[in-house]
């Protein structure tokens, strides 16, 4: 079992990244940094048509009494 482990060790090489690891961890902070940018860009977005979610607001559950369109069950 020796003999395999010394094989096994000899043959493993050395494999070269193709970027230094700093340019992997700027890739991941641009990623992220796009994708925040993005969650951000759709804040907000239900006020922007107030008179639909006042109508949807009506419609719905608003003092405990159930649902008016059965979707309750």
């Amino acid at each position: 079992m020796s003999v395999l482990a010394s094989v096994l060790a000899a043959t493993e090489g050395h494999v070269e990244l193709p970027f230094p690891p700093i340019v992997f961890a700027l890739i991941a902070v641009v990623f992220f940094a796009v994708a925040g940018f993005i969650t951000w860009s759709y804040r907000d977005v239900a006020n922007r048509h107030a008179a639909k979610a006042a109508k949807w607001a009506s419609t719905h559950d608003v003092h405990g009494q159930p649902d008016r369109t059965g979707a309750d069950h």
